[in-house]
């Protein structure tokens, strides 16, 4: 294998929040308090992805904090019984515009409310990707989804890996097996970390759904066009606290650099996984494996003392 930066090495790291939603859906925050209250916490970006309401607002925009134009559309299951949402399984997704001021506005649309008809729906995300939407399939738990719900999905750069609002919710936050499982197919996507905040709780309360679930963009300036090519190109990383520093494949062997962690594990597209533990009591902060060239895919997983997780994207061999 020749040797390649995975993450890329030049550029600055920009703090996202990928999914939020405002009192323009069923948020308790506006627009304008969303902004201040992730800047005051070293966020440049937040996504608005109100529901099925497209959010761009440019006057947000200044030299440290980039709003992302978006919104999040859903298909549901039919209730199967009246004002019952606790069990009716639904997709969730979020779709990113790529160049709003190009589009010069935009009202978000629904994909047909045919719960099954995932031919459908990939239709409606093709529509939605060939006007300029990047698209992101959402909190697979939560939606009470399985295997059979999102394994044929097609057109998605991305998924959540990890939705902070969820795992306050009902402990539905974490989709790691999700993700392999749709990288088992064969499906290339990235996976992104956020919070869906809601904030019916004020900061400070345990049960506020801000500031939990982040993704790092690694760009060259903090500008749409850039933001927007690096996710594009997977150029990120999802976490709940840990930092990764650096991502490459040096000769025959994959070398990770973090903040310190007790765990360091390569996850591939088998059985076998590449780990580096600390000693009880210690912490490590980089770690390099051996590859045989047979992993299918490799992604990290790096976990702190608290529990708390960076997940890089998967990687698949054979196009690197």
């Amino acid at each position: 294998m020749q040797n390649r930066a995975l993450l890329p090495q030049t550029g600055n790291f920009y703090k996202a929040n990928l999914h939020t939603h405002t009192v323009l859906s069923d948020g308790h925050w506006t627009k304008e308090q969303v902004k201040a209250e992730y800047q005051k916490r070293g966020y440049s970006i937040v996504a608005y992805t109100d529901h099925r309401h497209y959010g761009w607002h440019p006057a947000l925009a200044d030299d440290n904090f980039l709003p992302l134009a978006a919104f999040e559309a859903d298909l549901n299951e039919v209730f199967q019984k009246p004002g019952d949402f606790s069990r009716v399984k639904t997709y969730h997704i979020n779709f990113y515009d790529t160049d709003p001021v190009a589009r010069g506005g935009f009202t978000a649309i629904q994909p047909p409310q045919r719960y099954g008809d995932v031919a459908g729906l990939n239709e409606f995300i093709s529509q939605m990707n060939e006007q300029g939407f990047l698209a992101c399939y959402n909190h697979p738990w939560w939606s009470l989804q399985t295997h059979e719900d999102y394994r044929g999905l097609r057109g998605v750069f991305a998924m959540e890996i990890y939705n902070h609002g969820c795992e306050l919710d009902g402990l539905y936050g974490y989709a790691p097996q999700a993700y392999d499982e749709m990288l088992r197919t064969g499906t290339h996507l990235h996976c992104v970390a956020t919070d869906d905040n809601h904030d019916a709780y004020p900061v400070g309360d345990p049960r506020n759904d801000s500031f939990g679930g982040f993704t790092m963009i690694r760009a060259p300036a903090l500008n749409y066009g850039a933001i927007i090519q690096a996710l594009k190109n997977g150029d990120f990383y999802a976490s709940t606290g840990p930092e990764l520093y650096g991502l490459e494949i040096k000769g025959d062997a994959l070398c990770v650099r973090c903040s310190p962690v007790e765990k360091i594990y390569a996850v591939t597209q088998g059985r076998r996984c590449y780990m580096a533990v600390a000693e009880p009591g210690h912490t490590i902060t980089e770690a390099c494996f051996p590859l045989r060239g047979d992993e299918g895919y490799l992604r990290m997983d790096c976990r702190d003392g608290a529990g708390n997780h960076a997940y890089s994207n998967a990687y698949f061999l054979d196009v690197l």
